[in-house]
């Protein structure tokens, strides 16, 4: 798995008649945007990079590069989404492993949510570029990655509550939170991973896993108050 953020060593495409065909060619170029996309982001802030940044870093011509993206905003949205994408597919692997190997109930649960944080959040501390970009840069980067950045987070959230409803289906039935109890859960996690990437630097986020775990656990399982009649 590619998320960007994380630099490859660039392959090298033959030239001449044994070049690589162009949708080849067009594919190592669009990954390589999307890698300096991250990296020029962390490393400038969105607001300051330009598509010269870009291209000096993808190591592309100015002309390839609008024969991919549009702007700067459509690749930076483009860079988000596929390290997204990478980071869900990951966790989802993760969680389904574990959860496939534990017990049912309260054993599962926690089970599957060390599994998926433990991924999320070494793939964070891997790639210190995406990191700031999909937690950090993106609040600057206009609606657009704002609404996916709010798309994202009703995706995390709807992990929680699926999670949490097949461990509960395989328990005989566990109290199922509310739908903003999950949502809640999914801004808490990313409260405290921010506040960590900004003070301590990517590399210390694997140290969050017991303080995420504490969180999930307390608001997926604990039992809901009991209500006063108040509104």
């Amino acid at each position: 798995m590619s998320v960007p953020g994380e630099t490859p060593a660039l392959r090298v495409l033959p030239r001449g008649r044994h070049a690589a065909p162009r949708a080849v060619v067009a594919e190592s170029q669009r990954e390589r945007v999307l890698v300096a996309m991250a990296d020029a982001t962390a490393a400038k802030g969105y607001a300051n990079v330009s598509v010269a940044d870009v291209i000096g870093r993808a190591g592309i011509s100015r002309r390839s590069f609008y024969e991919l993206f549009a702007n700067k905003e459509e690749a930076f949205l483009a860079a988000y989404d596929a390290g997204v994408a990478g980071l869900l597919e990951a966790i989802a692997e993760a969680e389904e492993d574990a959860g496939a190997q534990a017990a049912t109930g309260p054993g599962a649960l926690t089970a599957r949510a060390r599994a998926g944080t433990e991924v999320y959040l070494h793939l964070l501390a891997d790639n210190p570029a995406f990191a700031r970009t999909f937690l950090i840069e993106v609040l600057g980067a206009g609606p657009a990655a704002l609404a996916r950045r709010d798309a994202v987070h009703q995706r995390f959230a709807e992990r929680l509550a699926d999670g949490f409803a097949a461990i509960s289906d395989a328990a005989g039935g566990l109290p199922e939170p509310q739908p903003y109890v999950f949502r809640a859960a999914v801004g808490a996690i990313h409260e405290l991973v921010t506040d960590c990437l900004l003070k301590r630097g990517a590399a210390a986020l694997p140290e969050l896993l017991g303080p995420i775990l504490e969180i999930e656990l307390r608001l997926l399982s604990a039992r809901a108050p009991e209500r006063t009649g108040r509104r």
